[in-house]
C-alpha cells in the first residue's frame, strides 16, 4: 500500500511568545528532547525498518519529474571524483564525474555536487558515492509529488476542531471531539461586555490549539489561488474526509470547514475580531483535554482587510457550485472593507492578560492591496483597483514578512489573472513587476548552497522559500522560461530532503521527516509517528527558543538552525501559512511538469 493510499483509507493518516510552555508539561517535553536527540543521529526508512540511507548524500527523498534538473549535494571533507546512479535491480543507469569541491557559508559545508538530469527513464534509484555509500531512494515518473500534494491538503483535516475525528478518516490518529466553540466569552478588547459568540469550525493555527483570522485568511488565499489558477484537479472522494462523496471537489469542501468559521468572526459593524483563544497556550496535551477558557479577542483593521480579501476570493471560486454560500462570503467581505474604511489604522496589540498568538502588523498596505484586488475582480468595480493604481507597486520579496507583507503579492497574483479586466498598460506594469523579481530570485538561487531562492533564514524560512516559489511559479505562467520551472522544482528538491539537515520537512514523506515537531496532538497522542502531512517550520538563525531549552547544534550555520526536538517551537513547529504555499506549489508542478 503506498504513502497515499495509507493516507485515505485511515490506516495511516509569530513571533516567539506565542509557544510559552506550561510548568505542568516540563517532565514530557524533557522526556521528548531526550528521545529526540537519541534518535535523530541516523536517517530512519520506516519501511525497512531500519537506519538506510547516508545523511552525506542529499537528495529529493520524494523523488524528480523525467525532465526537471536532477542535483544531489555529496557533502565531504575529502574530495570524491565519481558518483552512480543505480536503480531497483542493481543495476548501474549512469556513471558520473562530480563537481570541483565548493565551500558553502551558509550551511557550514564542504561539497560536491552530482547531476543525474540525463537520467529520465521511469523508476526507483539511489546514488553511490565512492567510500560514502548510497543516499535514500528516490523516484523519477510523471506525477511525482500527487502523494505529497494531497498529504498537505490532507494535513489540513487533521488540524480540524469542533468535531471528533472518526478513524475511518483519521485512522490511529482519530480523536475525540473538542473545542465546540459554541458558548465562547467576549474578551474586553473585543469591545463587548456580556454574552458570548458561536464561533465552532476551522483549523488549528498550528501547533497550538488557538484560531487566528489573520492566519486564516491568508494562507486561504493560497489555497484558492490554486484552485482559480488549476481548477478541479482534487476531485469528490480523494481526501477520504467527511464530506467525501457529497459531488463537490474535497478540496474547496476542506477550506471551506475553514471559512465557516471565519465568517463566525464577524461583528455585526462588519470588522473582524481578531483571534479565539485561550489567555495562554495550553500544555503538551491532547485537545479534549485542552479546557482553559477561551474568549474572542481583540479587532483590528488587518484581520478585517485579510477577511475581506478571502471571502471576495472565495466568492468566486465557489459561485459556479454552491452559490448561496458564495454571496454569503461577497456580502461579508463588501461589509468588512467598508469597516475597514472607516477604522484604517487599528493596530491589534495583544492585552496585557492575553499571551497566544499576536500576528502583529503596523503597516497595511499589503492588506488594502489584497482586498482591493478581490474586490475589484469580484465585482468589477472600478473604484477599488483606483487604489491599487494610486498607491506605489512594490515586487521586492522579502523573506520573513510573511503574513506581514506577502498579501500584496496574493493581490498581484489574482490581478494578472484577469487581465481582460485591466488597463493594457497596467497590466504591463505588473507583469514587468512579477518577472523582474523572479529574475533577480533565479539568480541568487544559482548562487547559494542547495539552489533555494532564499538567502535569509527567519522563524518559518521554509514557507519564505515556498512563497519566493510562488513568485517563480507566476512568471513561469506568464512567461514558460525553463529557468523559472527549474527553480519551482528545485525549492522542494529542498524541502524534500536536498538542504543542509538532510531531513524530507513535511511529516510522513520521505525516509527521513521530522518525528518530533511542536505539535500537541502529536506530542500527546503515544504514537510513534507524528500526525502526517504537515510542514515543519524548518531552519531560524534566530533561534528564538534556545533560551527556553531547545539544544541547537554548538554554532550552528544558519542552514542548520533546525532540530528534531518538539519544544523547538522557532524552528519544527507546523503552520497553516506554512502549509499553504506548499500545496499551491506541489499542485502547480503536478499541473506544469512533464
Amino acid at each position: 500500500m503506498n504513502t497515499l493510499q495509507q493516507i485515505c483509507s485511515g490506516t495511516n493518516f509569530y513571533n516567539y511568545q506565542r509557544h510559552l510552555i506550561s510548568a505542568s508539561a516540563i517532565p514530557l517535553l524533557l522526556a521528548v528532547i531526550l528521545t529526540s536527540c537519541s534518535q535523530r543521529l541516523l536517517p530512519y526508512n520506516k519501511e525497512e525498518g531500519k537506519q538506510s540511507g547516508s545523511d552525506h548524500i542529499r537528495v529529493n527523498q520524494i523523488g524528480y519529474y523525467p525532465k526537471a534538473t536532477k542535483q544531489a549535494v555529496i557533502v565531504t571533507d575529502e574530495q570524491k571524483a565519481n558518483f552512480q546512479v543505480v536503480n531497483q535491480a542493481n543495476k548501474v543507469v549512469l556513471s558520473g564525474l562530480l563537481s570541483a569541491p565548493q565551500q558553502w557559508d551558509l550551511s557550514g559545508e564542504n561539497v560536491q555536487i552530482a547531476d543525474f538530469s540525463t537520467v529520465t527513464k521511469p523508476g526507483t534509484y539511489f546514488l553511490l558515492v565512492e567510500d560514502m555509500g548510497r543516499s535514500h531512494s528516490f523516484e523519477i515518473r510523471k506525477r511525482v509529488l500527487e502523494e505529497a500534494y494531497l498529504g498537505s491538503i490532507k494535513g489540513m483535516y487533521y488540524q480540524r476542531m469542533s468535531t471528533a475525528l472518526e478513524e475511518q478518516h483519521a485512522g490511529k490518529w482519530h480523536r475525540e471531539m473538542a473545542h465546540p466553540d459554541d458558548r465562547v466569552l467576549y474578551h474586553p478588547s473585543s469591545g463587548k461586555s456580556e454574552g458570548f459568540r458561536v464561533a465552532p469550525k476551522g483549523w488549528y493555527d498550528a501547533g497550538d490549539y488557538n484560531k487566528y483570522v489573520v492566519n486564516g485568511s491568508f494562507p486561504i488565499g493560497q489555497f484558492l489561488l490554486l484552485e482559480e489558477q488549476y481548477p478541479g484537479t482534487v476531485k469528490d472522494n480523494v481526501l477520504n474526509i467527511p464530506e467525501s462523496g457529497n459531488g463537490q471537489s474535497d478540496y474547496l469542501d476542506e477550506l471551506k470547514y475553514e471559512l465557516d468559521w471565519l465568517l463566525s468572526m464577524q461583528d455585526d459593524d462588519g470588522g473582524l475580531f481578531h483571534k479565539l483563544t485561550a489567555k495562554s497556550f495550553e500544555g503538551m496535551v491532547m485537545p479534549k483535554e485542552a479546557t482553559s477558557q477561551r474568549y474572542i479577542v481583540g479587532k483590528g483593521t488587518a484581520a478585517t482587510l485579510d477577511f475581506a480579501a478571502a471571502t471576495a476570493k472565495a466568492y468566486r471560486i465557489y459561485q459556479p457550485t454552491q452559490d448561496d454560500f458564495a454571496q454569503q462570503c461577497l456580502e461579508a467581505s463588501k461589509q468588512a472593507y467598508e469597516w475597514a474604511k472607516k477604522n484604517p489604522e487599528v493596530v491589534y496589540r495583544n492585552p496585557e492578560d492575553v499571551v497566544t498568538g499576536e500576528y502583529g502588523d503596523e503597516d497595511f498596505e499589503d492588506e488594502w492591496t489584497w482586498a482591493n484586488a478581490e474586490l475589484f475582480i469580484a465585482t468589477q468595480d472600478k473604484s477599488y483597483l483606483e487604489v491599487i493604481q494610486s498607491d506605489t507597486l512594490d515586487f521586492t520579496f522579502k523573506a520573513g514578512e510573511s503574513w506581514t507583507g506577502f498579501m500584496r503579492f496574493l493581490g498581484y497574483f489574482a490581478l494578472l489573472e484577469n487581465e481582460a479586466l485591466l488597463p493594457s498598460d497596467f497590466y504591463q506594469t505588473l507583469k514587468e513587476g512579477i518577472l523582474n523579481e523572479a529574475n533577480r530570485l533565479v539568480g541568487l538561487s544559482q548562487t547559494l548552497p542547495y539552489f533555494q531562492p532564499v538567502d535569509d533564514f527567519h522563524w518559518g524560512s521554509n514557507s519564505d522559500i515556498l512563497n519566493a516559489a510562488m513568485i517563480l511559479a507566476q512568471a513561469y505562467r506568464l512567461d514558460q522560461k525553463p529557468q523559472y520551472l527549474q527553480a519551482v522544482q528545485q525549492s522542494v528538491d529542498y524541502i524534500f530532503g536536498t538542504n543542509a539537515v538532510g531531513y524530507s520537512f513535511l511529516t510522513g514523506f520521505g525516509d527521513r521527516t521530522p518525528m518530533f515537531i511542536h505539535h500537541r496532538q502529536s506530542a500527546a497522542d503515544d504514537i510513534a509517528e507524528p500526525v502526517p502531512g504537515l510542514l515543519s517550520g524548518g531552519p531560524n538563525s534566530r533561534q528564538q527558543d534556545a533560551k527556553d531549552g531547545t539544544v541547537y547544534p554548538e554554532n550552528a550555520p544558519p542552514m542548520k538552525s533546525w532540530v528534531d526536538q518538539g519544544p523547538s517551537y522557532a524552528s519544527n513547529e507546523i503552520c497553516l501559512n506554512w502549509n499553504a504555499p506548499l500545496t499551491y506549489i506541489l499542485g502547480f508542478l503536478e499541473q506544469e511538469s512533464k
